[in-house]
């Protein structure tokens, strides 16, 4: 039997209207301390958005989304937030704002390869999502 190891993620969101608390899952982070692993997965459904709300500059979420990205890798790349240890680093992405790009509470599991328990996350949360919403 493969070696299971206790990994977290959260649902990367964009919050149109803070107020109004509606919100699109664009994305996943997973962190796999045992793994040395932290990585996130976004796409940005531009029509989807819009439909949320007209006014949402696409390119800034692209850029805010980015820098998710190279936070995870971590380095000088991500700023002085990348250059913390990978649990800091998951902890910092992870906290609580009140922007248009938020993230869900942390959740945890058990995974093999933390690769593949973020692109399974990322098709169960982010595109089954968006393809029921077009379905609709």
């Amino acid at each position: 039997m493969q070696e299971r190891h206790l990994f977290e993620y959260a649902v990367i969101r964009v919050v149109p209207c803070v107020e109004r608390e509606e919100f699109i899952n664009v994305g996943v982070i997973v962190y796999c301390s045992s793994k040395g692993f932290l990585q996130t997965r976004y796409a940005l459904n531009e029509e989807r958005l819009r439909a949320f709300s007209a006014e949402l500059d696409v390119q800034e979420l692209e850029e805010r989304l980015q820098a998710f990205v190279r936070i995870c890798k971590g380095g000088a790349e991500g700023g002085p937030i990348g250059k913390l240890p990978i649990a800091s680093r998951f902890r910092w992405l992870t906290a609580t704002r009140s922007t248009v790009v938020q993230t869900s509470a942390v959740h945890p599991g058990l995974c093999a390869e933390p690769q593949q328990t973020l692109d399974r996350l990322f098709t169960q949360l982010v595109r089954q999502e968006a393809l029921s919403a077009k379905g609709k």
